[in-house]
């Protein structure tokens, strides 16, 4: 733990927080610009005396509870709060959580975005939440599976249909990021628990999968290059671009073709066409 940091961090931090920001009354003859260490106690739930022997660098280590709590109390930020962690000498949380809503932010970006751009938001799991209409044209409707089919890392393994929009000298190279990623969902994802299930039921049903599990890969996002084979279009070449929320949850995926190229302009006829058929 480092004492003199960890003192001076929370000295600052205290003094930048006004009574208004905490919900306490100011009162007339207040001399502190900031927060008193006994309001900081107080919202954090501890002794006036061991919140002063931290500023005072003669504290013992806090624990995670009481460190959690301090930074509640201190409105710190997430990059803050995992400051504070590493200060005190604790392995900070992950900032994952979990939702079934799409973020409202993303969800605004996505509604704006030009009718020949493909978008689609997952979360850390590869689960699609909403897609744009010509996303759903290029890929078809992602969000219709139920159950641990909601995750394309589960699609990959167990569904050949998931594979058909790649190209087959291509699939060797996706099995393998659908393994690293969701190994790293299952130590430092939004919902750990059913990462596990996922992973015990894909050793049950896969060989595949248990073959590359064993390769113990791990990453969040392998390159930002792809190719898609439409149905009716054929080969589509388009980049990717990642819009993430702040605790990485979400993420907006936006799919460009490079201006003046083929798969640009079958873009722009598939957001014509939608989901008109071309061929017999």
């Amino acid at each position: 733990m480092d004492r003199k940091e960890l003192a001076e961090f929370l000295r600052r931090r205290r003094e930048l927080l006004r009574p208004a920001d905490v919900g306490l009354v100011k009162g007339p003859r207040r001399r502190t610009q900031g927060l008193r260490r006994e309001e900081v106690a107080q919202l954090a739930g501890m002794s006036t005396d061991y919140y002063a022997r931290l500023e005072q660098r003669r504290a013992p280590q806090p624990s995670v509870q009481i460190t959690t709590a301090l930074a509640r109390a201190l409105r710190l930020t997430p990059d803050e709060r995992d400051h504070l962690f590493a200060l005190i000498g604790h392995n900070a949380p992950a900032r994952f959580q979990h939702y079934e809503h799409v973020n409202p932010t993303l969800l605004r970006v996505l509604e704006r975005l030009n009718a020949d751009t493909p978008a689609l938001v997952l979360t850390d799991m590869a689960e699609t939440l909403a897609m744009n209409p010509i996303a759903t044209a290029l890929l078809g409707d992602q969000t219709r599976h139920t159950g641990l089919a909601r995750s394309c890392f589960y699609r990959w393994f167990t569904d050949p249909a998931a594979r058909l929009y790649f190209a087959e000298e291509d699939r060797p190279g996706h099995t393998r990021i659908q393994a690293a990623r969701l190994r790293a969902v299952l130590t430092a994802g939004s919902d750990v628990d059913r990462a596990a299930r996922m992973v015990a039921e894909l050793h049950e049903t896969s060989p595949e999968f248990v073959r590359v599990w064993e390769l113990g890969e791990v990453a969040r996002r392998y390159g930002e290059s792809l190719t898609i084979l439409h149905p009716d279009l054929g080969r589509i070449d388009m980049d990717a671009q990642f819009l993430c929320t702040q605790d990485r949850a979400q993420t907006l995926v936006v799919l460009a073709a490079r201006p003046g190229t083929d798969s640009q302009g079958k873009l722009e006829l598939l957001s014509v066409i939608g989901h008109q058929q071309l061929s017999p």
